[in-house]
């Protein structure tokens, strides 16, 4: 290839990684394509691409402001970005304490209220409400805010995601525990950040997931994309002094087909060890819904950064 040349390398769910021929740099182009429950939704969602690069990288440039490390270098369109390039090995057994320019293989959640699936784990005691900050016997509630941060760590490259002990984390990933806890207070700065930008424009930042490379002198770095409404959930702050949780993110997908009845298919098919390729497919969203979750898209982009798209 000419230097500087584009070739594709990766088609993932929602994005597009393209290498650049001579140099250390990738680029990513954003779709309109949407997933939930590891499932790509056979329809897509105007303008959602752009809303999700243009929201990202407001955020890396606000975690370098942090002097936190980032693979972002700037934005090569609407819907594009250039970014460091770091290498993804699946081969658990070649990671360790001296690879660099590597994708860290985790993901990073940071819960801040009872949320989402969280209330089934802990009702069902795989959370422990001491974890969070209650006091024993407490009987959490949907929408309650976590007396401390609950931080999680679950695998990356596998075909499915995997909750992980920090222990196993550390272990799998080949971090040391210094590296570790640099990583988590990178994550709690940046939420801090995405907290109050968010509140300043109504809303509340509920959770939200990061990922992390290191560079070529293991030092760790934000890479892929955050808080945007696919990575983390958001809640209309009015509406949540009035006890009600209204779903600012791709939550709002989730529910859609949540009240049709398709999870729970799908969820009866996964416990049945049902083969991947022969779940049930998921429904493509009807027109109206497209518009709403576009509208949705855009709203967030606005409401997050401050910015008109």
């Amino acid at each position: 290839m000419v230097s500087g040349e584009k070739k594709l390398v990766q088609i993932g769910k929602v994005k597009e990684v393209y290498s650049l021929e001579g140099t250390d740099e990738l680029e990513f182009r954003f779709t309109d394509k949407i997933s939930v429950f590891d499932k790509v939704i056979p329809s897509v969602i105007p303008r959602k691409g752009e809303t999700l690069c243009r929201t990202a990288a407001f955020w890396f440039r606000k975690g370098s402001e942090l002097g936190i490390g980032t693979h972002f270098i700037g934005l090569t369109g609407p819907s594009s970005m250039r970014v460091k390039r770091v290498r993804v090995e699946r081969d658990m057994s070649r990671i360790d304490g001296s690879s660099t320019s590597i994708l860290i293989p985790l993901e990073f959640i940071a819960r801040y209220y009872v949320a989402g699936s969280l209330l089934d784990r802990m009702k069902k005691g795989r959370v422990r409400v001491e974890d969070v900050g209650f006091p024993k016997g407490h009987v959490p509630e949907y929408g309650e805010p976590l007396p401390e941060p609950l931080l999680e760590a679950t695998t990356k490259l596998e075909e499915t995601d995997r909750p992980l002990t920090d222990r196993e984390a550390m272990e799998l990933a080949g971090l040391s525990r210094d590296e570790w806890d640099q990583i988590w207070e990178a994550v709690l700065r940046i939420d801090d950040v995405i907290a109050k930008e968010a509140s300043s424009r109504g809303l509340v930042h509920v959770d939200g997931k990061k990922e992390f490379g290191f560079d070529d002198q293991r030092r760790p770095m934000l890479v892929d994309t955050f808080g945007t409404a696919d990575e983390d959930r958001f809640w209309e702050a009015s509406e949540l002094e009035n006890g009600r949780m209204v779903e600012l993110s791709k939550e709002a997908v989730r529910q859609y087909y949540r009240g049709i009845g398709y999870h729970e298919k799908l969820m009866e098919a996964r416990e049945r060890g049902v083969p991947k390729d022969e779940e049930p497919p998921i429904p493509p969203l009807p027109g109206n819904e497209i518009e709403k979750i576009s509208e949705l898209y855009r709203e967030m982009y606005e409401r997050l950064t401050g910015e008109k798209l």
